[in-house]
């Protein structure tokens, strides 16, 4: 399974394009290829997953009951707006102009490798998401890794 990391600046054409980082394109398993789904991620960003990650996705939204309003609330919004991209041959994906209005993205993208997906954010939005937090790296470090063994 991927396990992208790091942070990369990248323009965004006037056809909605960006290249995915030649180093992530390294993780992926051979049962994605070039092969993504691209979703509304979380604090305004957009979540991009290998093929074979976003069916382990699938698999936990699935598991949700059809009967619960928060569920099907979240089944909406995560399916509504996803859309299946592959790479083309110069290493770039379309982000659909829905999500990119969703993520604010104009002329710029970071691109951060988060674990298991990949996260595309206006530069403008991440650093203010940042700025925005009430609680430090470190506090939130203790808080989260103390119990976990």
């Amino acid at each position: 399974m991927a396990s992208f990391k790091g942070t990369y600046k990248y323009s965004v054409d006037n056809k909605g394009r960006i290249n995915i980082p030649a180093k992530m394109r390294k993780q992926l398993s051979d049962d994605s290829k070039d092969h993504f789904v691209i979703t509304r991620g979380l604090d305004k960003c957009l979540f991009l997953y290998p093929h074979d990650v976003w069916l382990k996705v699938e698999e936990k939204l699935q598991s949700l009951s059809e009967f619960n309003s928060d569920h099907r609330y979240l089944e909406r919004q995560i399916y509504s707006i996803a859309e299946d991209v592959v790479l083309d041959v110069q290493a770039r994906i379309i982000i659909p102009s829905e999500l990119r209005e969703y993520a604010q993205i104009k002329n710029e993208v970071l691109i951060i490798g988060v674990s298991n997906r990949i996260e595309i954010w206006n530069p403008k939005v991440y650093e203010e998401y940042l700025n925005n937090r009430t609680s430090s790296y470190e506090d939130v470090a203790e808080r989260v890794m103390t119990n976990l063994k």
